[in-house]
């Protein structure tokens, strides 16, 4: 190529750049001028919003949630969610490409609004943005902030930096908020690397247990043994073998009468297959000395076998008189633990609650609903922990979905919820009728309460539950919110308490009267100071 060539290329090159930047300039003139704008945005307050003059068809060119929501003939649209500087950035984005990253704290906001407007090259810019700027010092915080957006590429970033630096965090109270899914996803993506699993982490999984059984107060000693099995069942059902080494094993051994039947097994086997190899390479060197070394872990092997047998003698042995304290309850105590065991199986639809975890509970709820259709295809369609305390988005997941199962569990341990076979209705601010709805306690410390359900009273039913717009989360009956002539259940802003008073529109518990203390304490410990710690949804 002659120089001729190479400088009429690089001409070309150099007005190609002016157009893009001239390009740029009048997009952005266009933006900040006030010709030909011909429709406005309004943002923040309602009764006093900010408006912003744009063009129409530049928005619907450039975003796909523009040009699905303006289809109609309109000459404006409220997104009165976000603030003037969020939608300048959006709007400066949309007319010349530019974007702004010089505030690190607004990543994941902005991530959040590329998302809403289906802006995906933006969005994509932004995750990459994301995952360079995590490092040691903040990826706890892009990781719980990512748990609504479920973006595979920052979980994994996260997911390297706590895989790398395990040994000086295992006790960093961050790794203890890690949900069981969570670290189950963390297993998952240490097995697909190939990674052997230290004995650290099986030392952070039971301390995690340990911590989870915290919460369990007024349980008893057997059913916290019970859930502390189930947890280490689940966890140690995902490991293959070959990714824990023998001198790990040996330390597991502490863990032994909390571990599957299945893991050991398999574990045992990995060591004798690791001992017959090395008799096999070591055959190869000197017959003798294969002789010897078969002989050793033969005596190894039988010991090892001896040894897990008479622990878990002198388990059961030190377990036994424990049950036999309750005399004939021993033996239903033995079958309560056989069906705990296959809980997960007999009732997928609980398998991944975080509420409800003893099959007394499930006996219950599956009596009470007396729906077997409803209550074996169920689905759990919204959990406070995964998807957040806000009341807009639980609407969103239950309304309209008919027959609906509330379930809550308070920082203090109780236990209760509804059911409605017609469930919450999108846009409807008023009271609505269901003469099948009841409420129920499954948790109640306070005299040793049973489960227990509440019907409607007789003449009732049109207060069944309330709607109370998005604002507020679910609510049975209707009596109000004050404290003096309140309904028997409700939840405010954020999915917290509004108030507990049972006994206004459903039955109240035999002896208990509306509106005094008992009534108000029954279901929530207390009339209006109870912190919701989970609340979960069911629905098909």
């Amino acid at each position: 190529m002659n120089t001729n060539q190479n400088q009429n290329q690089n001409e070309m090159k150099n007005l190609q750049k002016k157009v893009t930047k001239n390009l740029i300039k009048d997009y952005s003139n266009l933006l900040n001028g006030n010709s030909f704008k011909d429709f406005s945005i309004f943002v923040e307050n309602k009764s006093n919003p900010f408006e912003f003059k744009v063009h129409k068809s530049i928005l619907c060119s450039r975003s796909p949630f523009f040009n699905e929501s303006l289809r109609q003939e309109s000459l404006s649209i409220s997104l009165n969610q976000f603030n003037k500087k969020e939608m300048e950035s959006i709007l400066s984005y949309i007319y010349y490409g530019n974007i702004s990253f010089e505030n690190q704290e607004n990543l994941i906001q902005l991530l959040e609004i590329s998302i809403y407007f289906k802006l995906n090259l933006l969005k994509e810019i932004i995750q990459k943005k994301i995952s360079n700027s995590i490092n040691y010092s903040n990826f706890f915080q892009f990781f719980f902030q990512n748990r609504n957006l479920k973006l595979n590429e920052i979980e994994i970033k996260c997911f390297e930096l706590i895989n790398q630096n395990f040994f000086q965090i295992q006790n960093n109270e961050n790794l203890f908020n890690l949900t069981k899914e969570e670290i189950i996803k963390f297993i998952q993506f240490k097995q697909e690397k190939k990674e052997i699993f230290q004995f650290d982490f099986f030392q952070f999984l039971n301390n995690w247990i340990e911590k989870r059984n915290e919460r369990l107060k007024g349980k008893k000693y057997k059913h916290k043994i019970n859930a502390k099995k189930r947890l280490f069942h689940s966890f140690f059902s995902l490991f293959d073998k070959d990714s824990i080494s023998k001198q790990d094993f040996d330390k597991l051994k502490q863990f032994d009468f909390f571990l599957p039947n299945s893991f050991l097994i398999d574990i045992q086997n990995k060591v004798i297959q690791e001992n017959q190899k090395e008799i096999e390479n070591k055959e190869k060197e000197n017959q003798q000395m294969k002789k010897e070394i078969e002989e050793k872990w033969k005596k190894e092997n039988q010991q090892m076998k001896i040894e897990i047998e008479e622990k878990w003698k002198k388990e059961v042995e030190e377990m036994k008189p424990i049950f036999d304290k309750y005399g004939d309850q021993y033996q239903k105590d033995l079958e309560y633990e056989k069906q705990m065991k296959d809980f997960d199986k007999n009732f997928p639809q609980f398998s991944d609650s975080e509420i409800v975890q003893d099959i007394e509970y499930v006996k219950k709820l599956q009596e009470w609903i007396n729906n077997n259709d409803f209550f074996s295809k169920m689905k759990k369609g919204y959990s406070a922990k995964k998807d957040g305390f806000d009341c807009k988005k639980w609407h969103e997941a239950v309304d309209n979905k008919g027959k609906t199962l509330v379930i809550i569990q308070t920082k203090e341990n109780y236990i209760f919820g509804g059911f409605t076979s017609i469930g919450w209705r999108k846009g409807s601010d008023s009271f609505l009728r269901d003469g099948n709805a009841f409420i129920f306690s499954l948790r109640n410390d306070k005299g040793d309460r049973k489960p227990e359900k509440f019907t409607i009273k007789q003449g009732m039913e049109g207060k069944a539950i309330e709607h109370s717009y998005s604002r507020f989360g679910p609510g049975f009956g209707g009596g109000g919110y004050g404290p003096s002539n309140s309904t028997d259940f409700f939840l405010g802003s954020n999915l917290q308490p509004g108030y507990s008073n049972i006994g206004h529109t459903y039955n109240s518990p035999n002896g208990i009267t509306y509106n005094t203390n008992e009534a108000k304490s029954y279901l929530a410990g207390s009339f209006d100071k109870w912190v919701v710690d989970e609340l979960e949804t069911y629905f098909i």
